[in-house]
């Protein structure tokens, strides 16, 4: 049992994966507020769902009055976490990750509340030292301190040796950065717990004991499941490819349709996770049953999407799927996208206008969806991949394409 409010909570809901010391951090964490960082590199301008419990434990920590520090990995970026990979990740450029960071950072501003008060959070490059070392001074203070036989023994370097993949010395550094990051963070911000997924396990113990031998003083780990859904896919993908948190990635509807869209099996873990909802609340959801499954779905789909995006970008989201699915309308905040006019008034192959608003990946895939039965353009199916489609199709200013039950885009003419 924890009496810490913080772990506690996490507990419950389903975070705690593995802790370096419970009874110690449980402690801690009684005795005042606690800066506490979790790591975020900057391969991709946008964070996506597969980021989200990061970011959910940091809500969570601030809620129970503690500190929570996002680390954005300016300088880790530039050699690629191996944790869980089996090949070595593509090298950004320089203006590349200073892009992707200038990206990433708007992802935490409608979870997290930044500031200069006691609890507000903080938001840190780590660039701002990684990218001033020495080698050789970095060689005598830090790797003096890390043995290959132990390094060898993580599940990090472990596997991929395991699975004959090639590990790159740049690669093989990753562990002793991000172990000093955390010795960093110690030593500007007082930051002595680092969370992350349970693939981080191996680099956060090794940056305690780190801290533990240079610093002599005691931190903690504690890590997250890795999160997969009930038919084992990976969280934070979809059919159509990434979930991504920047509306300008992914529009408010479709994130709404990626909750909406889940398991049943998932449902209550996800509310846990993914929602600020009561505890209570959610067990009352998890008992329902039959049809009425569908109303906590939307329940999830609605919070969490609230919590991304905001309240009313939430309610329209779900208002427009009750129009699309439960009356048939084609709702105008479904979804859209731009074709020019010129395009329209020639004509365009369904095939290719699918391609366009990007409800299929290739002209191939468009071809076998229309193959399949599975498009239709304004509710009527196409059973002809060479049928024109042309300024004739609009309707009150658009034509309504739809992959599925579940995928709908608007064309306009632009």
């Amino acid at each position: 049992m924890t009496a810490s409010a913080f772990l506690t909570e996490a507990t419950e809901r389903g975070f705690v994966h593995q802790c370096t010391d419970t009874a110690a951090l449980d402690a801690a964490l009684r005795a005042g507020s606690m800066p506490a960082y979790v790591g975020f590199d900057c391969t991709a301008d946008s964070l996506h769902v597969g980021n989200l419990v990061g970011i959910m434990i940091l809500r969570l920590l601030q809620k129970h009055g503690h500190k929570p520090v996002v680390l954005v990995g300016g300088g880790t970026t530039r050699i690629g976490d191996p944790s869980g990979k089996d090949e070595s990740r593509q090298l950004l450029s320089d203006e590349q990750i200073e892009a992707n960071m200038a990206g990433i950072r708007r992802c935490f501003t409608p979870f997290i509340r930044f500031g200069d008060g006691p609890s507000d959070a903080i938001m840190v490059n780590n660039g701002d030292w990684l990218n001033e070392l020495g080698y050789i001074p970095l060689l005598r203070d830090v790797g003096v301190h890390f043995s290959i036989n132990r390094m060898l023994t993580f599940d990090s370097i472990r596997l991929r040796l395991d699975r004959e993949q090639p590990l790159t010395f740049l690669e093989f550094n990753y562990m002793i950065l991000q172990s000093y990051d955390f010795r960093e963070l110690r030593r500007r911000f007082g930051v002595t717990l680092q969370m992350g997924g349970s693939d981080q396990w191996g680099n956060i113990v090794a940056g305690i004991e780190l801290i533990r031998r240079t610093d002599s003083v005691q931190a903690f780990g504690l890590t997250t499941p890795l999160i997969t859904t009930a038919s084992g896919a990976k969280m934070g993908k979809s059919v159509r490819g990434a979930v991504w948190l920047r509306p300008d990635r992914l529009s408010p509807y479709e994130y709404w349709q990626f909750w909406r869209n889940t398991d049943d099996a998932d449902i209550g873990r996800f509310l846990r996770l993914f929602t600020d909802l009561p505890l209570d609340e959610i067990a009352r959801l998890e008992r329902l049953g039959g049809a009425e499954v569908n109303e906590a779905k939307k329940i999830l789909a609605t919070e969490a999407t609230a919590l991304a995006h905001g309240r009313s970008a939430a309610d329209d989201a779900a208002e427009t799927a009750r129009r699309t699915f439960e009356e048939g309308e084609s709702a105008y905040t479904l979804p859209s996208v731009d074709v020019p006019r010129s395009e329209l008034a020639a004509g365009i192959p369904a095939f290719r206008l699918f391609t366009l608003a990007d409800l299929a990946k290739s002209n191939g895939e468009a071809r076998r969806l229309i193959r399949g039965g599975g498009a239709r353009i304004n509710d009527a199916p196409v059973t002809d991949e060479g049928q024109v489609v042309s300024l004739a199709d609009l309707q009150s200013g658009a034509i309504k394409l739809s992959a599925g039950r579940k995928h709908h885009r608007l064309v306009r003419a632009a």
